[in-house]
């Protein structure tokens, strides 16, 4: 254990700094600086967005994809696309960012949270329970890249019908039974955001088997008049849409793409060293017995690029001291539950009608869960600082624990 009486360690790293974008996208957008085509339907075929959908489908293999502006786009042109009635009730996990039951809303459903457990898993039992509380759709989020029991969930979904949606903003690279995680659903939906695998800044992209569902997601992204023909759906499934949807302008524009293509060679080596680097900060500070890492599911194979893991023992007090002594050190921590505004805790959802449910389960674990950045790109000595710096500020958070042998 490290000394609690020790003094500031080394300058950590940051922990928020990205990778630098392939020099490939820069000659592109170059190229489309100079020539002013940054509109994805400028180009009779293969603009940038195109080709992203195309070489995404290949990698992940699904049918079709549709990049957008967002992920919470593509969240909500997947629940307008299942043509769900208003006030339809869309089950999801109550361990999520705010975007998910925004999107919900933002699709004229309702959100109806269910049971999370101390592994940031979804609670099947509450699940099943609530699934037969006239649900019309599901929202599975994969949150940080845990995956809850997938084999569980599609058998209880099928066997009622109904339609699941994969939120896997965290969770390009991870795969259930070797089956990538995102075509497991019906619809797949990823982020490009800056902490995610892939940084665009912004961005997100669905993906799905559904012609019809594609077709329709297409429309309303915003592919006006005949612009859908640039899309490699069935054309038949277009035609029967044609001027019956609302228009919502989410696409997804060229710069954007440029930027996303050169980095999916990446993803790979990415997946393999945020693993790695996981993976020995989680074997470290396990040594605590103030620290716990939940082990993930047999048949899940994780692409993490952060750490979770939950504090032992520890009231209120001690885990302001925890998160206060490792930001000393550099190390940010954040406690999902100890915040009034973290767009994680559900009880600070109040965009949500209604009374906030009480989930039990749910709030206990986010009162103790805590996050880290932990990128793929930090070498060993990094590593081996975080971990020392978690180490070390949970001792001196529990010093008086430990003096007095309580």
């Amino acid at each position: 254990m490290a000394d609690i009486n020790a003094t500031p360690l080394a300058s950590a790293p940051s922990v928020y700094d990205a990778e630098s974008i392939p020099p490939a996208a820069l000659v592109e957008i170059e190229r489309m600086l100079n020539s002013g085509d940054l509109f994805r339907y400028t180009a009779p075929d293969a603009s940038p967005v195109a080709l992203l959908e195309t070489e995404f489908v290949a990698l992940m293999g699904a049918k079709y994809a549709l990049a957008v502006s967002s992920c919470s786009a593509a969240l909500f042109l997947s629940l307008k696309a299942l043509g769900l009635p208003r006030d339809a009730r869309v089950l999801l996990p109550a361990f999520t960012f705010a975007a998910v039951p925004s999107s919900v809303i933002h699709a004229d459903c309702i959100p109806v949270l269910c049971e999370v457990g101390d592994n940031y898993r979804i609670d099947i039992n509450d699940f099943e329970a609530r699934l037969d509380d006239n649900i019309s759709a599901v929202i599975i989020s994969h949150m940080r890249g845990h995956t809850s029991d997938m084999d569980a969930i599609m058998a209880l979904c099928d066997a009622r019908n109904i339609p699941v949606i994969e939120d896997a903003a965290h969770s390009l690279g991870t795969t259930w039974h070797g089956k990538n995680i995102g075509t497991i659903g019906r619809v797949g939906c990823f982020s490009f955001q800056s902490y995610k695998m892939v940084n665009a800044g912004e961005g997100g992209i669905l993906i799905t088997d559904d012609a019809d569902l594609a077709a329709q997601a297409v429309i309303m992204s915003g592919a006006y008049e005949h612009n859908w023909k640039k899309h490699a759906v069935l054309q038949s499934a277009f035609a029967k849409w044609q001027n019956r949807l609302p228009l919502y302008n989410l696409r997804m524009n060229n710069i954007s793409a440029a930027i996303i293509r050169p980095q999916l060679v990446e993803i790979t080596r990415r997946v393999r060293d945020g693993l790695r680097n996981h993976n020995y900060v989680a074997a470290q500070i396990s040594q605590s017995p103030w620290l716990e890492v939940p082990a993930k599911l047999a048949p899940e194979s994780r692409a993490p690029d952060s750490l979770q893991f939950n504090l032992v023992d520890m009231d209120a007090d001690q885990t302001a001291a925890f998160v206060a002594a490792a930001a000393d050190n550099g190390i940010k921590v954040q406690v999902f539950g100890h915040s009034t505004d973290n767009a994680r805790a559900f009880w600070n959802w109040k965009f949500i009608a209604g009374d906030t449910p009480e989930l039990p389960k749910t709030r206990s674990m986010l009162m103790r869960a805590c996050d880290t950045r932990l990128p793929a790109r930090l070498q060993q000595t990094d590593l081996d600082l975080v971990s020392e710096v978690l180490l070390m500020a949970a001792e001196q958070a529990m010093a008086p624990q430990k003096a007095y042998g309580t």
